[in-house]
């Protein structure tokens, strides 16, 4: 599996790393290629020139092709899943459903492929017309972060493959394998050589190659804040200026009313804040509790938290899986210190676990007496740790939640319409939840946040069009 895909053939690399599995660091997943800058401009020059073909290639033909790939993803999700679980740390029922997802995803594309439209409008002057239509944009780059190692690079891919744009993919290091498995699908769909080019390696390798080559028309990426304004600067800086689509993560508020069902408002909580280990950027970082049902919802929450099993991620039974890696382990790990020195109560968890095979196994952390000021409050940690911040009322609560520089994902609990309504129309986020966890998006309606969190055109569902697509005005002169 040391092998790029570039121009419609497996290349070996010279370099590798091995892949190891989360749950169990004496596991080599396999030993997957690290690209050279070399191979990574290969990749760029096969899709350049694959472009003005594939760019006027017929929409059924697209179809047929993006159909094929999300049914054998779908036929494969059992297996697709395994893999991805474990090479990740997310859950093997988790797993399995980020591939379902991906599957679909593609399978909606293949749809969209045949929907693209524009519009014929009368010019203001006698006997012209005009034509609006949308055009694919040139070579994408893609840039996907580990925690969704098959479904990011799906709502990338697909749209990007739909409307006639070439691809250079380039996964995140600690996930190579699904992203393989991926490839390897798109291949065997009847891609022609050059439209879809896999480079695996590392960021400052081959990302650093997407940025600067003229030849890359656009960037999308996933990833974090500091990386995503090294990107922005790049894409600016770049002659001629690339199109970018960024999204650099969260740290979404959950506000629970006096007058929430405890049961949903537990549920919403500890699925948000901690499935999937915590590691999603739509994750319930953040809950803001007024002070009528505080102590009875940290209670709850804490005795929910007790029965949780962290585990291996194959495990059957189990709800949370490790960490991704060592890296991410110690940031979790010093935020939990971070939290007790800045004064916030360690209601539970934080520690960390021996389990039967040696793993980043770290306890679901959840924080009381927190104020909106703390950095535990403020910076997104990705991992399962959650803080509480006790509110006196529902303005109080909103203020709060809006009180971040990030607005991604924003959630509440509460049985009133009266707060339900208020909420969806003044939160600062790009996606609201009501009496539902924060994390959990639809594959066919747009993801995407504000201010910290998104920068450029919504990715999934038919926004994707906006990023993935130019438009053109042409006007004609009938000559009567």
């Amino acid at each position: 599996m040391n092998r790029n895909y570039i121009a419609g053939e497996w290349v070996a690399s010279a370099a590798g790393a091995a892949n190891i599995n989360p749950s169990n660091t004496n596991d080599v997943v396999g030993d997957f290629a690290r690209a050279s800058v070399g191979e990574a401009e290969a990749a760029i020059a096969a899709a350049y020139d694959a472009f003005p073909a594939w760019s006027r290639s017929g929409i059924q033909q697209r179809h047929d092709i993006l159909k094929k790939i999300g049914d054998e993803i779908i036929a494969r999700k059992d297996e697709l899943g395994h893999l991805l679980s474990r090479e990740e740390g997310k859950t093997l029922p988790e797993g399995i459903g980020e591939v379902t997802r991906a599957g679909q995803i593609f399978q909606f594309f293949a749809g969209e492929t045949l929907r693209l439209a524009g519009d014929k409008l009368a010019s203001v002057r006698p006997n012209v017309d005009v034509e609006i239509t949308r055009e694919p944009i040139g070579v994408v780059g893609l840039i996907t972060p580990w925690n969704f190692p098959i479904a990011i690079p799906a709502w990338k891919i697909a749209p990007a493959l739909a409307y006639g744009n070439c691809v250079v993919f380039k996964p995140a290091e600690l996930v190579p394998g699904s992203a393989h498995a991926l490839a390897e699908i798109i291949a065997r769909a009847g891609v022609p050589a050059g439209v879809f080019n896999l480079v695996m390696g590392k960021g400052s390798v081959v990302g650093e190659a997407l940025l600067k080559s003229p030849k890359i028309a656009a960037i999308s990426f996933t990833g974090s804040v500091a990386t995503g304004r090294k990107v922005a600067q790049a894409c600016i800086e770049s002659n001629p200026m690339k199109k970018m689509q960024l999204e650099m993560g969260g740290k979404n508020p959950m506000v629970v009313l006096d007058d929430a069902d405890m049961k949903v408002a537990v549920e919403c909580a500890v699925n948000g804040a901690f499935f999937s280990t915590g590691q999603r950027c739509t994750a319930s970082s953040r809950l803001i509790v007024t002070d009528g049902i505080h102590d009875r919802f940290v209670d709850a929450v804490t005795e929910r938290l007790k029965g949780l099993v962290v585990d291996d991620a194959l495990k059957a039974g189990t709800h949370i899986g490790p960490v991704v890696d060592q890296s991410q382990l110690d940031q979790d790990l010093s935020y939990v210190r971070l939290g007790r020195e800045e004064g916030a109560k360690l209601a539970f968890g934080g520690e960390l676990l021996n389990r039967a095979t040696p793993g980043f196994y770290l306890s679901p952390a959840l924080f009381t007496d927190v104020d909106n000021g703390m950095r535990i409050a403020r910076e997104e940690i990705f991992g399962p740790v959650a803080t509480v911040t006790r509110v006196k009322s529902y303005d109080e609560a909103l203020s709060a939640a809006n009180d971040t520089p990030f607005g991604l994902s924003a959630g509440i609990c509460t049985t009133s319409l009266k707060y339900a309504s208020h909420f969806k129309r003044n939160s600062e986020a790009g996606m609201v939840m009501v009496n539902l966890p924060t994390a959990g998006v639809d594959y066919h309606v747009p993801f995407g946040g504000r201010k910290g969190s998104s920068y450029g055109p919504r990715e999934q569902g038919r926004y994707a069009e906006e990023f993935y697509t130019t438009v053109k005005t042409a006007y004609s002169f009938d000559g009567a």
